[in-house]
């Protein structure tokens, strides 16, 4: 009997200590969870909110700083690939890093092992070591990552025309650590006199900058200087010259507000293309440099590495070649771009000549005069279009509905004004108001009200004039696959011909009709103009055409048909 009530005790206890075991398990926390904490940390390269073994949060995350401050500004996205128990008390998680390390497809990536204990608040915590973050990472060292930019790519014009090349340049400049406090002033005004730049100005420049800085004075073409060029910037105290490599035109300022510019990459923009870009890189700033920058600049060479206390770097633990970017296609024909920039060189006011071919709706030229001081005014501008606007009510009264609003809305983008236009780059395609009082209505048939145009908007009309048929610009190529564009009513071949035998009267060798407006303010006259010639239509616009309004914009029209004509 005794025998009975002491196994009955005994299964009695054993039953009891399996019971209180399995509420134990079932109170203690996943090991997993943790894992996952630390894992969302590590990706944002900041572990608060995890516990750490014999250690602080705020030393955890100091720690980690340095070991990927070598990768700045890249962040990595680490996950758990699985967790396995050891003990009671132990688990390893295996964690997955992965870079993105540049504009490739191709991911740096690698496993790291990070043990987790259960510590005494029965809470699972890291032990962190550098291994957690790679796996061949000692106390002290760091990930480094090193690029090597690409080859900008060419921007094309028309019939494969090189506009824009990545061209070696020499940067010369004053190298102030060289020089004492007394010689800055000195050496910098010899070196912009032999550079034919304002002395007083590069001067001011050089005495304002550090006392270690180099201070460019210039970048000029490798290919443009004399082979002792190097050797002859040599010889002036505190002058150097660093090699280098620049997107460049055939000049400085040829389609420059469209084209755009190339410069080192502002720390936003690094910040921006999470790690496609790094410091001292080259990248497009503005126009279609900037628009089409990833497809320019392609994917820089890269290599990762580990560096020690003393900065000694290892052999690469990942590498990838650079991927050149693609070319840029475009239809602009350099020699009409050209010679639309020598027409409106002598021009103080805002200007602009967009010439756009009839057959195709391809822009040949986009060309905005110094008086527009880098403001896109070809294809943004926006202006009141006047008499100019004939073109517009012209159609409309053929169609018996030049009294309505409706019907010249209607009648402008049946010649592509206000239509959807999808040329690869912004642009201005006019407005024209379909309600509005009486007032309105008859300002708004006067091509004033709130009518606005731009130049390539007034081109575009002259386009569908000559071609008979709607026109839509384009700049890039390839464009839009056909039936993007919503179906919009287009002139006719008959009613193109009544426009033109109306409005045009024979000019500089071609077709033409002028236009003024009253400007917003009232106290200046747009003048514009249009010449159709061949497969050819032209538009010239001038802000301020007080001296002659009538006149202004036909004049230079003129002088740019001619010198096509040759």
């Amino acid at each position: 009997m005794g025998k009975h009530r002491l196994l009955a005790s005994l299964l009695s206890f054993s039953v009891l200590g399996c019971s209180l075991a399995a509420c134990a398990s079932t109170e203690r926390p996943a090991p997993e969870d943790s894992a996952g904490v630390l894992a969302d940390g590590l990706s944002r390269l900041d572990v608060s909110g995890g516990l750490f073994a014999s250690s602080t949060v705020d030393a955890v995350n100091g720690m980690l700083a340095h070991l990927v401050s070598g990768m700045a500004p890249l962040k990595p996205t680490v996950t758990v690939a699985g967790v396995e128990e050891i003990s009671g008390n132990e688990a390893e998680a295996t964690l997955d890093w992965v870079w993105d390390i540049n504009a490739s497809d191709t991911d740096y990536s690698y496993s790291t092992n990070v043990t987790l204990q259960l510590g005494a608040q029965n809470k699972w915590e890291t032990r962190f070591r550098s291994t957690t973050v790679h796996p061949d990472l000692e106390p002290g060292e760091r990930l480094v990552r090193e690029t090597t930019t690409a080859p900008r790519a060419d921007i094309l014009g028309a019939r494969n025309a090189v506009l824009v090349r990545d061209t070696p340049v020499w940067h010369v400049g004053i190298d102030k650590s060289v020089l004492t406090e007394r010689e800055y002033g000195t050496w910098a005004d010899y070196l912009a006199r032999y550079l034919e730049l304002d002395p007083g100005a590069y001067t001011a420049e050089v005495l304002a900058a550090g006392r270690r800085d180099f201070v460019e004075a210039a970048t000029l073409r490798k290919d443009r200087v004399a082979a002792t060029f190097e050797a002859d910037i040599a010889t002036i105290p505190g002058a150097a010259t660093h090699s280098g490599r620049q997107s460049l035109a055939s000049y400085p300022s040829f389609a420059q507000p469209l084209l755009g510019t190339v410069g080192t990459a502002p720390e936003e923009l690094i910040a921006a293309t999470n790690g496609e870009l790094a410091p001292g890189d080259e990248a497009g700033l503005s126009g279609l440099q900037q628009e089409y920058d990833a497809q320019l600049r392609g994917a820089a060479a890269v290599k990762v590495r580990i560096a020690n206390a003393d900065q000694k770097l290892s052999e690469p633990l990942f590498e990838l070649p650079a991927e050149p970017g693609a070319p840029l296609q475009t239809t602009l024909d350099p020699g009409l771009q050209s010679l639309a920039e020598s027409a409106l060189d002598g021009e103080s006011s805002a200007a602009a000549l967009v010439a756009v071919r009839p057959s195709t709706g391809g822009i040949l030229a986009a060309a905005n005069g110094p008086g527009s001081k880098g403001a896109q005014t070809a294809l943004l501008g926006e202006y009141p279009p006047g008499s100019m606007f004939e073109l517009v009510t012209g159609l409309a009264e053929q169609r018996g509905g030049d009294d309505s609003p409706d019907s010249v809305a209607a009648a402008a983008r049946a010649l592509g004004i206000g239509t959807e236009w999808r040329l690869g780059t912004a642009a201005a395609a006019g407005s024209v108001p379909q309600t509005g009082a009486q007032a309105e209505q008859a300002a708004v048939l006067a091509g004033q009200g709130g009518v606005r145009l731009s130049p390539l908007a007034v081109a575009v009309a002259g386009a569908s004039m000559a071609r008979g048929e709607r026109v839509t610009p384009l700049l890039i190529t390839p464009g839009p696959e056909p039936g993007e564009s919503p179906e919009t009513e287009s002139v006719t071949g008959g009613e193109a011909a009544k426009l033109r035998r109306a409005l045009l009267t024979p000019g500089g060798g071609a077709q033409m009709m002028a236009g003024t407006a009253a400007s917003e303010s009232g106290k200046a006259s747009h003048s514009w103009a249009l010449a159709v010639d061949d497969d050819l239509a032209v538009a010239v616009f001038i802000d301020n055409g007080a001296a002659d309004p009538d006149s202004a914009a036909s004049l230079l029209l003129e002088i740019f048909l001619a010198a096509v004509a040759g």
